[in-house]
């Protein structure tokens, strides 16, 4: 990924420590990345994240986890 992407770290990752989710976001996507593989990134529109954010909180995937 380029270097000039500006990552913010999420407001629940704690202060200690390096393990946190961090994102990135321009006018038509949002780029998802944990800290300790930074390589790694998931690329998404903020429609699409807002509608899975919008499933989270809803309890939707509650059934994914045992």
């Amino acid at each position: 990924m380029s270097t000039s992407i500006q990552w913010r770290k999420s407001s629940f990752s704690g202060a200690q420590g390096p393990d946190c989710v961090e994102v990135s976001r321009s006018a038509d996507t949002t780029l998802i990345r944990e800290s300790d593989d930074p390589h790694v990134v998931l690329a998404t529109t903020p429609k699409r994240l807002a509608a899975f954010i919008a499933a989270a909180k809803a309890g939707d995937f509650d059934r994914l986890t045992p």
